[in-house]
């Protein structure tokens, strides 16, 4: 009995340095990948086939799987896409260049690692909020170079994703109407700054912050607030319960709004 927990025990620690080791190489190759083959697409298929589990499944629990891992799916394919088109603004001709290269590395290493296999409320709501963040970063980096509508629809599916991730850990299941009212606020956002669009920039790093990305990513924290109140308070609810976020969130995206858009920075 005692040599089957040993070798039990033995199993499971390999096993998870296998899944760590994967975890790691996943982080560093779709990034890599993506930046010495200056094609983005062979980043999004790595980023694809390690989510193999999520399309291997009958048809009918298909698209169950895929709205399920879909801020997953939207943080790798983000990350691929944001070193893609910080690589472009790059010779790589000094070592600061793969500096960062790293960053974005890191960043998808230790959301694999760390930040993914967390379960408690605010985890969840941290993993919405970085998927909001990324995802609305390299939709509207890419709409420079795309249709706008592009940039809506992917609005759309991020809002609704983050929406859904926090509503499907808080309460067990999905509200339609929720998710899909999110999800059109998302892109209505994405439209109405489309034709002012403010990126912020960092020297020549070729790392870009799009203002449209901060204001989201305040909103999204700001709805989740005031939901978990009226959840929480229900028939006793009132105004003062959600005021002082609400309002700092107001206050903060309006300064952002007014102070910190220089059309410098617009990427038009």
């Amino acid at each position: 009995m005692a040599d089957y927990v040993l070798a039990r025990k033995s199993r499971n620690i390999a096993s998870s340095a296998v899944h760590v080791l994967l975890n790691i190489l996943l982080g560093m190759g779709a990034v890599l990948i993506t930046v010495f083959s200056e094609n983005p697409a062979l980043g999004i298929i790595l980023v694809l086939v390690s989510k193999w589990r999520v399309f291997a499944v009958r048809s009918r629990y298909l698209w169950i799987n895929i709205k399920s891992n879909l801020v997953d799916i939207i943080v790798g394919l983000s990350i691929v896409m944001l070193s893609y088109y910080s690589s472009t603004a790059r010779s790589f001709d000094e070592p600061l260049d793969f500096v960062y290269i790293g960053i974005y590395m890191a960043i998808y290493i230790i959301w694999l690692l760390f930040i993914k296999p967390m379960s408690s409320e605010k985890a969840t709501m941290a993993q919405a909020l970085i998927a909001v963040f990324l995802g609305i970063s390299a939709s509207t980096i890419m709409s420079a170079t795309l249709d706008p509508i592009v940039a809506v629809l992917l609005s759309f599916v991020i809002g609704y994703a983050a929406c859904r991730h926090v509503l499907v850990q808080a309460q067990g299941e999905m509200a339609g109407l929720t998710t899909l009212s999110c999800g059109l606020v998302f892109a209505e956002i994405a439209w109405l700054s489309h034709s002012w669009e403010i990126v912020y920039s960092f020297g020549d790093s070729g790392i870009r912050i799009p203002q449209a990305a901060i204001i989201m990513t305040i909103f999204a924290f700001a709805y989740n607030y005031a939901r978990q109140a009226l959840l929480r308070h229900r028939e006793d609810f009132r105004f003062k319960d959600i005021m002082g976020p609400i309002i700092f969130a107001i206050l903060l995206i309006g300064i952002i709004v007014i102070f910190f858009s220089n059309p410098a920075f617009n990427i038009y």
